[in-house]
């Protein structure tokens, strides 16, 4: 993990790598309670027989917004920034999707930090999360993270 004391600290890592994050496995469980959480009950995602049968990936695949909503607790798997007073998630911009994940595969995330803008109060931070799925080389999601941190 990567420790930042500050602000100031934090922008001396400007477009560079801050971590990676450990792997997880997406499981069917996770996509259950997921689909229960969201009401998005699409048959791709939860229904394991019908997807063996008609998906072409011949199993159930994560949401994207799961992978997406991973993204805050990978990146504090990777990232501590110290002597604040609290950081926000202030949201996403330029999301993409560009593959699934298949129900029972492992992804991570590695983050660079690629932007900041000082904002009242504090720091509004960017940060690249590109997701991966293990053993494979095409990532599954990129998204800009966006994180305010007040002093």
């Amino acid at each position: 993990m990567l420790v930042i004391n500050g602000l100031e600290e934090l922008k001396t890592y400007l477009d560079k790598e801050v971590g990676t994050s450990e792997w997880i496995e997406v499981t069917q469980d996770m996509v259950n309670k997921f689909a229960e959480a969201t009401g998005d009950h699409q048959w791709i995602h939860v229904d394991t027989e019908r997807a063996k049968k008609e998906s072409p990936f011949r199993t159930t695949i994560a949401h994207g917004f799961l992978t997406l909503s991973l993204l805050p607790k990978l990146l504090n798997e990777v990232l501590d920034v110290q002597g604040v007073k609290f950081g926000l998630n202030y949201g996403t911009d330029k999301v993409r999707f560009m593959s699934p994940v298949i129900t029972g595969s492992k992804v991570r995330s590695k983050f660079v930090f690629s932007a900041y803008k000082e904002v009242e109060g504090g720091l509004q931070a960017t940060f690249t999360a590109t997701f991966e799925r293990e053993g494979q080389a095409k990532p599954v999601c990129v998204a800009e993270s966006l994180m305010r941190f007040y002093a």
